[in-house]
């Protein structure tokens, strides 16, 4: 089913569904395209065919927006990083758009340019140098004509704030989600408030990202809700959690679990954990909904699979999946034949395997 290619708040502003992406970074670490540590984004240049395998993978799932992969582009972390001696920030920025829109041309999707957070910030807090880094971004951004702004993975509503002002000078729709828990930002300010100062900063979207699991992430989202409520203000809200369980839901997420980053796979959601995900985020009025690190091509197929009725389609990669497992109806096996059905993989409590594993862990920041 092909769209127009309207305005990201054109669609919302209809009450239309918007499927996001899944995570760039883990999956490109994972297939030896990233260097784990100081993640940057560099594959852009080195690697464009990786990346754009993986942009297609999620516009195939359904995805409405593509992001450049650019997580970790300001020139400051690109210096502290050591990965890249003889590739600019520019460089990268712009390979990232180029890659996305090419993409996304390929279908109906949006291309969003995104920022996240700097090293400078916790240097000095300086609002100018922060702001300079952003603005130096948003200026190359610019140049390839991007459909609107994301501000993602910010740790403190401050520099947050500072980054949607920046972004908000170029005229375009500007989203901002924050790696928060329900316990607040860094600096303990509650997710209501968070909103709050976004929303007066210019986000036309707001919401959170990464660091935890679909269940903390949506309990976010809906204080974000209630704080805007609150004071009067009105936005989209926005949601791409991490692709694995965190229970614990902690103030720093996934990075302070003792299985971050090389032994994360056994908290992996499975696409039956996603089709409910998808299903409550929706009931709770966010309308912007996709995924962040970990969440892979399939995951992103399960949002579109679960909310297919309210888009009004299925995405070109459910023509290799049956519905609920409907395709196995066809096994040779009585038993695998018998799981064809909603009823058995929406009951399942899948076994781990690991017999001498605990189901939870002590984060490191408790």
């Amino acid at each position: 089913m092909q769209r127009s290619k309207r305005d990201i708040l054109e669609r919302l502003n209809a009450g239309e569904l918007i499927v996001g992406d899944g995570g760039m970074v883990l999956q490109l670490e994972r297939r030896g395209y990233v260097k784990a540590g100081q993640w940057t984004p560099e594959a852009a240049v080195e690697h464009p065919e990786a990346v754009r395998q993986l942009h297609r993978e999620f516009l195939r799932a359904g995805a409405d927006v593509l992001q450049t992969f650019t997580f970790y582009c300001s020139e400051d972390k690109l210096e502290l990083s050591g990965n890249v001696t003889n590739i600019t920030g520019a460089q990268i920025n712009e390979a990232a758009c180029d890659l996305a829109r090419a993409v996304a041309d390929e279908g109906d999707a949006l291309v969003a340019g995104c920022v996240s957070q700097t090293p400078c910030y916790l240097e000095n807090r300086s609002e100018a140098v922060v702001k300079s880094l952003f603005k130096k971004q948003m200026q190359e951004f610019l140049k390839k004509d991007i459909d609107f702004f994301i501000a993602e993975f910010f740790r403190y509503a401050e520099e947050a704030a500072w980054a949607v002002e920046v972004l908000k000078t170029s005229g375009k729709t500007v989203g901002a989600t924050m790696c928060i828990s329900p316990h607040g930002d860094m600096d303990g300010l509650p997710p209501g408030d968070c909103a709050v100062r976004l929303v007066k900063a210019g986000a036309d979207i707001v919401g959170v990202n990464c660091h935890l699991d679909p269940t903390a992430c949506i309990q976010t989202v809906k204080l974000m809700r209630e704080g805007l409520n609150q004071a009067g203000l009105k936005a989209h809200l926005m949601i791409q959690p991490l692709g694995c369980h965190t229970p614990e839901c902690n103030l720093t997420g996934y990075i302070s679990l003792p299985e971050y980053p090389f032994a994360l796979e056994c908290r992996t959601l499975t696409r039956w954990d996603v089709h409910k995900y998808a299903r409550e985020a929706y009931e709770a009025g966010i309308r912007y909904i996709g995924g962040c690190c970990g969440f892979e091509a399939y995951h992103i197929r399960a949002i579109s699979e679960e909310l297919r009725t309210e888009r009004g389609f299925l995405p070109p990669a459910s023509d290799k999946h049956g519905l609920w497992g409907a395709a196995l109806d066809m096994h040779t096996k009585p038993w695998v034949r018998a799981r064809a059905c909603r009823e058995y993989w929406e009951h399942l409590l899948p076994a781990s395997g690991r017999p001498k594993c605990p189901s939870m862990a002590k984060p490191a920041d408790e």
